[in-house]
């Protein structure tokens, strides 16, 4: 994974032959590659091929295959429309010749109109007084070199359902969990907003699915469970800049059957600038085989 903003920035710079992209693998600990970073690189694929007065407002993708980390993926951008405000397109990554990755994305231009949106929760700790999530990841897991494969982001623990209070939970859904959440460094001058927004698809997958284990009596990040991200949806509603602090307000309204569902809302300076939707296999592992 990226160790810091140059990295990050370097994997979202794509080679390109023709409506075919290259994004570089990334130097990660886990055994199939990250989930965000493939988000990031179709978003930024995608972008390559649409008319720069036009930027994303969705994208929902499908995770088909784990990606090899040791290899690039090859994605097939196609256009599928081009409109007199909104152009679509439909992206594919593969490896070995084999689809990983089915992502389709709509792009519109800047104009006027309705404008309204829900405020950001009440009572959040502002991130300065938040602890780094490694240390948090720290205490109730123990140290490990895992936490340090975000080091490129600065993430603060907000809270959570399993470590609220009766009062604090009282109204709140079932599981829910808050992160600040920025680059740890300053994405280059006058970033254009599709860079932005191809990190904060990176962003979006770090702590999503795991809020749907939080009601249950088993750790996310250990041998109990297998998981791994299926579909991930988002709705990029305002401009935003990933180097400045972002609310990420987290819930899960249900899991079940070995799928976990989980929302979130991105907010920087009162407003919201994104949404996202998760569905992930969430599987409880014993001994028996476990099938794929």
């Amino acid at each position: 994974m990226p160790r810091n903003v140059a990295e990050l920035v370097e994997i979202l710079d794509l080679a390109r032959r023709g409506n075919h992209f290259t994004g570089g693998p990334g130097n990660t600990l886990f055994q199939r590659t990250y989930g965000g970073q493939v988000l990031a690189q179709a978003l930024s694929a995608a972008y390559a091929t649409v008319p720069a007065q036009r930027t994303a407002h969705s994208l929902h993708a499908y995770f088909l295959r784990a990606a090899k980390t040791t290899d690039g993926i090859d994605y097939q951008v196609d256009a599928l429309r081009d409109g007199g405000s909104f152009s679509t397109r439909r992206v594919v990554g593969s490896q070995d010749g084999e689809v990983d990755f089915a992502m389709s994305a709509s792009f519109h231009v800047d104009e006027g109109g309705l404008d309204h949106a829900e405020p950001p929760p009440p009572d959040v700790d502002p991130p300065e007084e938040c602890p780094p999530i490694i240390d948090v990841m720290d205490e109730r897991f123990g140290p490990s070199p895992i936490w340090h494969e975000w080091d490129c982001l600065d993430v603060r623990f907000a809270g959570d359902s399993s470590t609220a209070t009766a009062n604090e939970n009282r109204g709140m859904p079932t599981a829910w969990m808050r992160v600040w959440v920025k680059t740890a460094e300053p994405l280059p001058d006058r970033a254009p907003q599709r860079m932005h927004q191809a990190v904060l698809a990176y962003l979006s997958d770090l702590t999503l699915l795991s809020v749907s284990a939080l009601p249950h009596r088993v750790a996310f990040l250990s041998t109990s469970l297998q998981t791994a991200s299926l579909s991930h949806s988002m709705w990029f509603h305002r401009p935003c800049s990933a180097d400045r602090w972002l609310l990420y307000d987290q819930t899960s309204p249900s899991a079940h059957a070995s799928i976990g569902f989980s929302t979130g809302r991105l907010f920087q300076d009162g407003e919201l600038v994104a949404s996202c939707a998760q569905e992930g296999l969430v599987r409880l592992v014993d001994d028996r085989p476990i099938l794929t």
